[in-house]
């Protein structure tokens, strides 16, 4: 389970940490009210232990806003304020329970552990399959009455999917769940505790595979029925067999039985007919290497040129989805690594190697002309449509809806249910789904957790007959994205879904990819295209600074062994340059070696990436971790309860508005709003009335000045930049929305009239100032009421 700690002692929060882990929970802690309350809106926790005295924003205001928001974790309230009074209040703020200071640590994890029975999915004490027992009070797991010892991150993970058997797990959703936000693992650790937790299962007699994988999307709990049916199964097809071989043991090579099954698109299966030539090539220099070594040649040139070639064909031929090909020229490229003397047994080993490598290219070759594999690739300039998948059961109403989204140059897919829709998404992934929830409202809420469950998640647009509150946070929190009450109009659904779609994080992504292997730049570009990423690739090192100027990407992926320049000391360049030291870094590399991964994260990379590079890990990897970027850039620089930007944002934008403005000669006006007994406000109503204050007068700014700058800088304080308006106009219309805002609080509580007075102050560009700061001093000093 995840914990949020909330507490500025650090002795306290020591000896929580130190208490909850050894309950194989994992903890985040935060010392003051509003990382609290940041942390919350990152991650997703279990339960919340929040101190009721807190810099910044006090634990009961910050319970407050989280149940104002919907976010319904338990919540335990730690307080050295030992009378009723405070008690009642805690409770009324949305605790769920209370301890006082000084406390008993076995106390408070026994109501922990309560509390999170009472919230869990699972209302058992113990979790169960079939005869395999997880008892969360002692932390034991056992199987036929025998004791399974786990490590705690593979009791985590056994914990997770029993607590969750109908869910389905990316790697990065597993992550959120089981890592806190300090630590930054990659999937090749999760897939590391996978592993090791099968194995222990497997020993202590379990049926394999307890936790199986959704190819593309992630793990799940095999449900019971599936494993009795695998049982009776009497043969496995060989695909089966190799997934099973390579997630379980590290068994000698064996030939694929599948050779040359490219797993990829038409597009990417035309990038390998293309790719043929060079890669013969490659494979032609490592018999000339091979025939030198046997030789006794002493021409390093020749060999050095060998191992690089060896590099690339491992990377690429993976990536095409020829693995036998790729660990053929894996253990080649281990024999001929620079420095390393070969005994004759070692050389007679490579040439064996080379000789089958250039029989797996021929099979390849073969298979895939004879399978018709090498479809054309479609020009360039072809534009890939979104997919909506509707799933709905009126015929009639997704008939309309697809003549609206053909005329709009979207692609529909249909599925009268929820089972159908799985099917579908499946074998193609959406770009948003609409789903209906009044013909099956509990299938359709099961399928909308699934879907959320995807990394990267899909947008879901919920038509659904309930419009209350409570059904709204429901789907809000299974990862419904938009919310449609009684749809009736086809025009107005496909409106909603084009505003989705125009929405997406991806479309103004711009990645730059650096790696000296065009197959490899090629393919990635394939993988990437249909998720409207905006891909440049790079093959020259030397040119690696003109080509980041130029493209100002938002996230970096570099090869690790590259001649000239190695990604290592481009990376390193990068963080010694302050303009770029916070840019996103995901290495490739073909060698996963204690050392290798020490230099790469020593030189300052976020993620790692092992070759053969599967497709949704990489685009799982990149959009995961461009959003996380985004959220913490977003912890920067806007406000949390407001929205809008804060003093350190808005001043760059303003600054840029003013230039702009000068070299346009075009009016500029600057005005300060502030509410001048906010103070009071709180004193007498309390600070969740205070907050409703500021967000409303927020909400109100906003939606009139919709396409100008709007910040909030300091606790009561407002800063607009309107241009181009000239001052007397501005004035009247900040005029007005101060009346409405006033009107609006009035009513802000449910029992008293809270009145708000605000002061205002106005400055025009150039003859009141030619920069930010004149023009905010003497928008000051007119601020009257």
């Amino acid at each position: 389970m995840k914990i949020l700690v909330v507490e500025d002692d650090e002795l306290i929060v020591q000896s929580l940490v130190h208490t909850l882990a050894q309950s194989h929970h994992i903890v985040d802690t935060a010392g003051d009210g509003i990382s609290g309350w940041e942390f919350t809106q990152v991650s997703n926790y279990d339960l919340i232990v929040l101190d009721v005295m807190l810099p910044k924003l006090d634990g009961i205001s910050l319970c407050r806003r989280l149940r104002s928001r919907g976010i319904n974790v338990p919540i335990v309230l730690l307080t050295a304020q030992d009378n009723s009074t405070n008690k009642i209040i805690g409770l009324d703020a949305g605790a769920d329970d209370y301890i006082t200071k000084p406390f008993d640590l076995q106390e408070l994890t026994a109501r922990i552990r309560a509390l999170l029975r009472r919230g869990s999915t699972v209302l058992q004490t113990h979790l169960q399959w079939e005869n395999l027992r997880l008892d969360p009070n002692i932390c034991e797991v056992t199987y036929n009455n025998k004791l399974i010892r786990l490590t705690p991150k593979e009791y985590s993970l056994l914990e997770l999917f029993l607590r969750n058997p109908a869910r389905t797990f990316s790697s990065g959703a597993i992550i959120d769940h089981l890592w806190s936000l300090e630590e930054t693992p990659g999937e090749d650790t999760v897939r590391a505790h996978m592993k090791g937790l099968r194995q222990k299962l497997k020993a202590a007699g379990v049926v394999k595979n307890l936790i199986e994988n959704v190819y593309g999307i992630g793990y799940r709990l095999k449900s019971f029925d599936d494993s009795q049916n695998k049982k009776k199964s009497k043969s496995k097809s060989q695909k089966e067999k190799t997934i099973e071989n390579i997630e379980t043991t590290n068994s000698e090579i064996a030939p694929s039985q599948t050779t040359g099954a490219i797993k990829h698109s038409p597009q990417i299966a035309a990038i390998w007919e293309r790719s043929q030539e060079k890669l013969s090539n490659r494979v032609a220099t490592l018999e000339t290497a091979t025939a030198a070594l046997l030789q006794d040649s002493t021409d390093t040139a020749i060999v050095n040129r060998a191992y690089q070639d060896a590099h690339k064909l491992a990377g690429s031929l993976g990536m095409f989805g020829f693995d036998f090909a790729s660990r053929l020229a894996s253990q080649i490229e281990q024999l001929l690594q620079p420095g390393i003397s070969l005994a004759q047994e070692q050389k007679l080993n490579l040439s064996e190697l080379v000789v089958a490598l250039r029989s797996e290219l021929k099979q390849v070759s073969t298979h895939v002309n004879s399978t018709g594999a090498s479809t054309k690739l479609k020009s360039a300039q072809e534009k890939v449509k979104p997919v909506l998948l509707i799933v709905h059961q009126d015929n009639s109403l997704v008939s309309e809806l697809a003549v609206q989204a053909i005329s709009r140059g979207v692609e529909l897919q249909k599925a009268a249910n929820p089972q159908i829709a799985r099917e579908l998404i499946a074998q193609r992934r959406p770009d948003v789904v609409v789903l209906d929830l009044i013909s099956d409202r509990e299938d359709g809420l099961k399928l909308l957790a699934e879907v959320n469950c995807f990394t990267p998640s899909i947008p879901v647009l919920v038509l659904t007959d309930q419009d209350n509150f409570i059904d709204r946070v429901q789907i809000t929190r299974l990862g419904g994205q938009a919310f449609v009450h009684n749809p009736k109009e086809p025009v107005a659904i496909i409106e909603a879904v084009t505003g989705i779609l125009q929405q997406s994080p991806n479309s103004m992504v711009r990645v730059l990819i650096v790696d000296d292997d065009t197959e490899v730049l090629n393919m990635l570009v394939e993988i990437l295209k249909p998720w409207g990423l905006e891909i440049t690739t790079l093959e020259e090192p030397l040119k690696f600074w003109d080509a980041l100027k130029a493209t100002a990407p938002d996230l970096l992926v570099l090869d690790v062994e590259m001649p000239s320049l190695s990604g290592i000391e481009l990376c390193k360049v990068l963080r010694n340059d302050p303009q770029y030291s916070g840019l996103p870094v995901l290495f490739l590399t073909a060698h996963s070696s204690p050392d290798i991964m020490r230099r790469v994260f020593a030189a300052g990379a976020d993620d790692f990436i092992k070759k053969p590079v599967v497709g949704p890990e990489i685009v799982a990897r990149i959009l995961n971790r461009i959003e996380r970027t985004r959220l913490l850039r977003n912890f920067a620089q806007i406000d949390p309860l407001t929205g809008l930007a804060n003093r350190q944002k808005s001043t760059v934008e303003i600054n840029k508005i003013l230039k702009e403005a000068e070299r346009q000669n075009q009016p500029l006006c600057l005005a300060v709003l502030r509410i001048t007994n906010l103070q009071q406000i709180n004193a007498q109503y309390g600070h969740n009335i205070g907050d409703k204050v500021l967000s409303l007068t927020a909400k109100v700014l906003h939606n009139t000045f919709s396409k100008q700058i709007v910040s909030r800088w300091a606790g009561a304080e407002f800063v607009l930049c309107l241009y181009p308006i000239e001052l007397d106009y501005g004035n009247n219309v900040l005029c007005k929305c101060i009346g409405n805002i006033i009107q609006k609080t009035l009513n802000i509580h449910k029992d008293k009239q809270v009145r708000v007075f605000i002061n205002m102050g106005m400055s025009q560009q150039s003859q009141d100032g030619t920069n930010l700061a004149t023009l905010y001093q003497t928008a000051m000093s007119r601020c009257t009421r």
